[in-house]
């Protein structure tokens, strides 16, 4: 799959929660299109990634 450009490799049912915590993303900061589509937040740990999957991550970041 790609992510941010990247071909990266998941293991087999792994959830977008899963790959975001494990890549160190903090969930709630954070907004995620998934083959060209936003994905609600409250979906994360029920969308299974695949192999074919493209995906962008946007974090957010506090400032003044």
């Amino acid at each position: 799959m790609k992510a941010n450009g990247k071909e990266i490799e998941v293991r087999e049912g792994t959830t977008l929660h899963e790959f975001l915590v494990s890549s160190g993303y903090d969930t709630s900061r954070v907004a995620v299109e998934l083959n060209g589509s936003v994905s609600p937040r409250r979906t994360y740990k029920n969308v299974v990634l695949n192999d074919t999957d493209s995906m962008e991550i946007v974090s957010f970041v506090g400032g003044g």
